[in-house]
């Protein structure tokens, strides 16, 4: 009894730590988008700027943003401010989640948190990226179904919300191969499997782009749709690639040195 009893403190010092640690690495996660946030507070202006763009160049005075309430003109200002604190300051919070969980990890291991991580954040940024480029075609394409002589009033933050939602659609749809690579390193799926099932991904794909993509034409939908798929293949060769050299290494391992696979 007595080894027991000397374990359970031990133990519950452990736990304790534990949840030291996750709180502390929670307060520097939470302390990074605060600050990405004051960032995005004074870059306000440039943002909605940019997204106001096609609403100026193409309507002109005919279509503009139209705040409902004294309030009105605020919530949209902390709605950008929040999500460009999150995008800005996601290496930072992806770091500390790396920083929490890595010590746990043999050195392989962190090698992997490390390359998935930085691809997240490269990826997520990407498809962010290609969001806010596709926003104002999408306002501009949108606009041409108002009729003539009509005047168009936006509640911006109905227009705010409309353009975080397409960044945000696009950013995760970049995160496809990084959910497929990961659940092939970790035994969950096989390669062969995920290919076996690519006429599934083809609709899914076509689908999602078709409900996720804001133009009306169908050819910006036929090329996202076509780079999901493109991204799902490149998860898959991936996951391919880690099954082949997995194989070889238990291989090697299984067959000692000077001896064939054979036993010969």
């Amino acid at each position: 009894m007595s080894p027991n009893r000397r374990a359970n403190p031990e133990q519950r010092m452990a736990l304790l730590d534990h949840v030291g640690e996750l709180r502390r690495r929670l307060v520097l996660a939470v302390a990074g988008i605060a600050a990405g946030t004051v960032v995005g507070w004074f870059c306000f202006d440039p943002v909605m700027g940019f997204l106001q763009r096609p609403l100026r160049d193409f309507a002109g005075a005919d279509t503009q943003l139209n705040f409902q309430t004294i309030g009105a003109a605020f919530d949209p200002r902390v709605t950008v401010a929040v999500w460009i604190g999150v995008l800005v300051s996601s290496p930072w919070w992806i770091l500390q989640m790396a920083l929490f969980v890595g010590p746990g990890l043999r050195r392989t291991e962190r090698i992997h948190v490390a390359a998935f991580g930085g691809a997240g954040i490269l990826l997520i940024l990407l498809g962010a990226f290609s969001g806010v480029l596709v926003v104002p075609k999408a306002v501009e394409v949108l606009l041409t179904f108002v009729p003539d002589g009509a005047a168009t009033l936006l509640r911006a933050d109905a227009f705010v919300s409309f353009s975080m939602r397409v960044v945000l659609a696009f950013g995760l749809s970049f995160l496809v191969p990084e959910v497929l690579v990961g659940l092939g390193f970790t035994g969950v799926l096989r390669a062969r499997d995920m290919m076996a099932a690519w006429r599934w991904v083809v609709v899914v794909c076509f689908t999602f782009a078709a409900v996720v993509n804001p133009l009306p034409s169908p050819v910006p939908m036929i090329i996202q749709a076509l780079a999901l798929v493109a991204l799902y293949l490149g998860g898959v060769g991936i996951c391919s690639w880690h099954e082949r050299r997995v194989n070889r290494a238990r291989t090697g391992a299984a067959t000692p040195s000077g001896t064939s696979a054979d036993g010969t």
